[in-house]
């Protein structure tokens, strides 16, 4: 076996393997894992959890015992089933938590068949320390420019066509699986904190930081999932280009965005209701019955005008002035795709 060492997210350009295997239990692969891994977990989440209670109610020979013969026995379905097609030039990177007895005894396993195995020192908590030391403790070189406006401005949409005409661009909405309002949310549910996280780690690790960087200006939660310090305070230093756009093309932009929610009423309804301490009974009732007429144009330059609006109104008059004001004559594809082309001319 060979040790990789990881001291940097950087460091793993320099990886040379077919396959990144995490051998944790199910549950700890779904909160985060390194980019790319595929779950091969030597232990159940009930048998973690057996091996654990084991450990510290018997002895930690007794769980070894009971848990080598657990991992032997995961391993071999593993060598049985996903790894059976594999020929003798795969080389595999194998990690767990810490990079102790899960790792060794997987990537032991395979080295012995014939495979060039790596293993990871420190597990997963060298790659974690890699993204804290990325999001956390180290200020963000990269020159970023946020994209602001009122709800309704087609400023998601805005981002993918600069990237597409080649400008830089960091999509947290789209890292944090949710499109950053209280109906906002998406079919899936959002990835843990950490593997949010690692999400922006990676989506920042190749940007060239002499290049602008467009980012959405967002909250400091999209979601539930809060933007990390290092991230939020570059954000809060960078400038700002605002759009605007008429409230009708607004609204028409929305209906298209959200057509989800105006497949499921029921749904719909509980999330306007939500807004009932922000506003009079009367404006809710009238809200919902829009939504039950399926009124989507109405209902959503409401929301717009008297909820989202005001807000952003006094949200934006606390920040600096904009570097630009760009006023769209409506949000079609070809208006954002001209606009993504003149910021770029202009700005980068």
């Amino acid at each position: 076996m060979t040790p990789f060492t990881l001291t940097s997210l950087t460091t793993l350009q320099t990886l040379k393997a077919d396959t990144i295997i995490d051998v944790r239990a199910p549950v700890e692969f779904a909160q985060d894992h390194m980019p790319g891994a595929i779950n091969l977990p030597v232990l159940t989440d009930d048998e973690r959890a057996l091996v654990g209670t084991i450990y510290a109610q018997e002895s930690p020979f007794n769980a070894r015992r009971i848990g080598g013969a657990l991992v032997a026995q995961n391993t071999a379905t593993h060598l049985q089933n996903a790894l059976s097609g594999k020929d003798g030039g795969w080389q595999p990177l194998v990690y767990c938590w810490r990079g102790g007895q899960r790792s060794n005894a997987f990537a032991t396993i395979l080295d012995q068949v014939g495979w060039r195995v790596q293993l990871l020192e420190g597990g997963y908590r060298s790659y974690r320390r890699a993204v804290v030391q990325t999001l956390y403790d180290t200020p963000l070189p990269h020159r970023l420019m946020l994209i602001e406006g009122g709800t309704g401005t087609a400023k998601t949409a805005l981002l993918h066509h600069l990237s597409q005409c080649g400008a830089q661009v960091l999509d947290l909405e789209a890292m944090a699986e949710h499109r950053g309002s209280l109906f906002g949310a998406i079919s899936t549910p959002q990835p843990a904190q950490r593997m949010f996280e690692s999400r922006v780690a990676r989506a920042l690790t190749p940007l060239d930081p002499n290049r602008l960087t467009f980012v959405e200006a967002e909250s400091s939660k999209i979601g539930q999932r809060i933007i990390p310090p290092s991230l939020w305070t570059r954000m809060g230093d960078a400038p700002r280009i605002t759009i605007n756009a008429p409230l009708s093309a607004r609204a028409d932009f929305l209906c298209r965005a959200y057509a989800d929610l105006t497949r499921n009423a029921a749904q719909l309804g509980n999330l306007i209701d939500l807004l009932r301490p922000y506003h009079p009974a009367g404006r809710i009732a009238k809200w919902q019955a829009q939504a039950q007429a399926a009124d989507w144009q109405a209902l959503a330059a409401g929301l717009i005008g008297e909820h989202y609006d005001p807000r952003y109104t006094k949200s934006a008059a606390a920040s600096a002035s904009p570097v630009a004001q760009i006023d769209m004559p409506d949000l079609d594809e070809e208006t954002l795709i001209e606009t993504a082309k003149d910021l770029i001319t202009r700005f980068t």
